[in-house]
């Protein structure tokens, strides 16, 4: 292991109010927790286990892939299938009643630098539930549609970092279930000079608030989108049916939906970004609905970028115990808690499914709980599948150090920054010249 990877200058918490990832420069790292949920967890790399990876470009006939119109037409859906029956679950199509309102059209903030637009998107007929806002800042000197990145967000829009009193105070919800008004507070990672390294590079800005979609605890679902696509007498999801990723991810297609009637955006041309669980969540977006060109995900980790064969920092069985994260996947997964290997699916398979399109994927040194050199290995499993497309990953690289860029700026990107789970400040550099080179 990396001599480095004990190493570290940032911390992160969690907000208790917010569930904001807040950071806290040059503060030691906390010991990384040896039993979670009463099952140990592994930091050793001789105790990983011996697996074997599903062969990503094998068919279910057997036969191999080997061109890449085989692999989009044939083996990507194939995949697509089995994280939907094995691990994410199904979704819903797209609503029917699905409707928009645009009620801040373009307001101009930040020294007239920056055209602010909110929008509701309403999932259901009844436009008093089941709706998310969606928060726009475009460049103003735009003469054009733009291409834009869209984060998924722990705070409400009106609770980001950004100092602008005409964003539309939203609601949270804590993690007992408690629906409240939004505060104010600034808490959230969007900071103005974030959006404007953006907007004045040419980029749109937009940030959703995932609990708008489903709040997210265990019975989130009852209120949630989930809530209203159980069917008559069915009290719970079924085992094949979409978990809390699956649902925040169908909204993220939803906000697409909107998108795609924006004449100021260029939908061919949208990336989406998300931090820990919402990078599960952007990753699994983004493979399974093919309009979004990018994906940059902050530390997936466990269920999203890394390899759930290797029993190192959080696994299935942690990740799906039921007293913590078994409500954000389909049931199904459960059944593999004992038996990695059993799994019909891993997350070379997930990574593999943004091929032909853009993927950076994002970790830190002592995030060891997110396993990040488990996610540099599903990256170079992964790439057989770029290579159909004659696209550059990891290759046969060695596995970089902390803040080595070499690997990042590949269409299939690999990046650790030295700290600990989400993203630091200097991250936004790397993701602002990943985008100003593929979006």
């Amino acid at each position: 292991m990396k001599s480095n990877i004990l190493k570290g200058i940032i911390c992160t918490a969690i907000c208790a109010t917010t569930g904001n990832v807040v950071y806290s420069q040059n503060a030691p790292v906390k010991p990384a927790a040896a039993v979670v949920a009463g099952i140990p967890v592994n930091y050793d790399e001789a105790k990983v286990g011996t697996y074997t990876l599903p062969d990503v470009l094998m068919l279910k006939n057997g036969k191999k892939v080997t061109d890449k119109q085989t692999w989009l037409s044939q083996r990507r859906p194939e995949i697509v299938k089995l994280f939907e029956e094995y691990q994410f679950g199904e979704m819903p199509p797209k609503p029917a009643a699905l409707s928009f309102n645009i009620f801040d059209k373009g307001t101009p903030v930040f020294n007239g630098e920056v055209i602010r637009k909110q929008v509701t998107v309403y999932f259901t007929k009844d436009t008093s539930a089941h709706k998310m806002d969606i928060l726009l800042y475009l460049p103003a000197k735009a003469t054009k549609p733009v291409p834009l990145i869209l984060m998924l967000s722990f705070s409400p829009n009106s609770s980001m970092a950004v100092d602008d009193p005409g964003v539309k105070q939203g609601v949270s919800w804590d993690k007992n279930g408690k629906k409240s008004p939004a505060p104010k507070t600034g808490l959230g990672r969007l900071g103005k000079d974030d959006i404007e390294r953006f907007t004045a590079n040419g980029f749109a800005v937009a940030t959703i608030y995932y609990g708008d979609i489903e709040p997210d605890f265990k019975l989130g679902y009852q209120v949630g989108i989930r809530g209203y696509y159980l069917k008559p007498g069915q009290q719970v999801p079924a085992d094949n049916e979409w978990g809390a990723i699956s649902a925040w991810a169908w909204g993220l297609s939803r906000a697409m939906d909107y998108l795609e009637t924006d004449k100021q955006i260029n939908t061919k041309r949208v990336a989406l970004q998300g931090v820990s669980r919402l990078a599960k969540t952007v990753l699994w977006a983004g493979a399974h609905d093919t309009r979004f060109k990018m994906v940059i995900e902050s530390c997936a980790g466990e269920g999203g970028g890394a390899l759930s064969r290797r029993n190192y920092g959080e696994n299935i069985a942690h990740m799906t115990d039921t007293s913590r994260y078994y409500y954000q996947f389909a049931p199904n997964w459960h059944k593999y808690a004992n038996d990695f290997n059993a799994s019909l699916v891993d997350a070379h398979m997930l990574v593999a499914l943004m091929a032909p399109r853009y993927l950076l994927m994002q970790t830190g040194t002592t995030d060891l709980w997110s396993d990040p050199h488990g996610e540099f290995l599903a990256a170079v499993a992964a790439q057989p599948v770029y290579n159909l497309f004659g696209l550059q990953g990891p290759g046969t690289a060695n596995w970089p150090d902390g803040g080595d860029a070499s690997l990042a700026y590949n269409p299939l990107g690999y990046y650790m920054h030295v700290g600990g789970h989400g993203n630091i400040p200097s991250d936004w550099d790397i993701y602002l010249n990943y985008v100003k080179k593929y979006l």
